[in-house]
């Protein structure tokens, strides 16, 4: 089984943002891919639609991976603390789906929808929003950390497309790769 760590976050200082992008993508990638039970990572910019401006999606083996104290010494933004704004992390059971379904190309877009603040009990504008994303998005239930929303869904697709926010509390957004899909080297 695997399970998806997702942060998702925005970058408030523009003169910073490459620089954050490349720690971010290269340096923070590889040390947390070399902690237990981290399988993969891979880092998106929003380029449509509504959400927070960045968003990684890590795979790990259980919801261990974020408990061992290699893990706990390191995680987090180092120096870019202060320009990071909007950031939650949440932890969602990816069934039997492995890390590679959710590898984007680099000109492709992972489709991306959730229900920030909505709970598990307001389920019509959930079932809503599933049905208009359609059947062959992945729905994750949360699985642990700070729960934001109760389901999130995903669709690698091979190219960049728009979407429409449609102004309710969902947010339905585009994201483009800022990096290659990238995995934990193993033994």
């Amino acid at each position: 089984m695997t399970h998806l760590y997702i942060v998702r976050c925005n970058f408030t200082a523009p003169d910073q943002e490459q620089a954050w992008n490349d720690w971010y993508s290269g340096p923070k990638i590889k040390q947390m891919l070399a902690q237990p039970r981290f399988l993969s990572c891979q880092r998106f910019c929003r380029a449509a639609g509504s959400g927070r401006d960045y968003l990684a999606l890590w795979t790990v083996e259980s919801p261990e991976a974020l408990e061992t104290a290699q893990y706990n010494s390191q995680w987090g933004f180092a120096d870019w603390t202060p320009h990071i704004t909007g950031w939650s992390r949440d932890l969602f059971d990816g069934g039997a789906a492995t890390p590679r379904d959710f590898a984007v190309a680099r000109d492709g877009a992972l489709e991306v929808v959730s229900f920030d603040g909505i709970s598990a009990d307001d389920i019509k504008e959930i079932n809503a929003a599933i049905v208009q994303a359609g059947q062959d998005m992945m729905w994750l239930p949360v699985a642990g950390l700070d729960r934001h929303t109760p389901v999130i869904g995903f669709r690698v697709l091979p190219t960049q497309t728009s979407v429409d926010a449609d102004g309710t509390s969902v947010q339905h957004g585009m994201y483009r790769p800022v990096c290659e899909f990238q995995t934990a080297a193993t033994g």
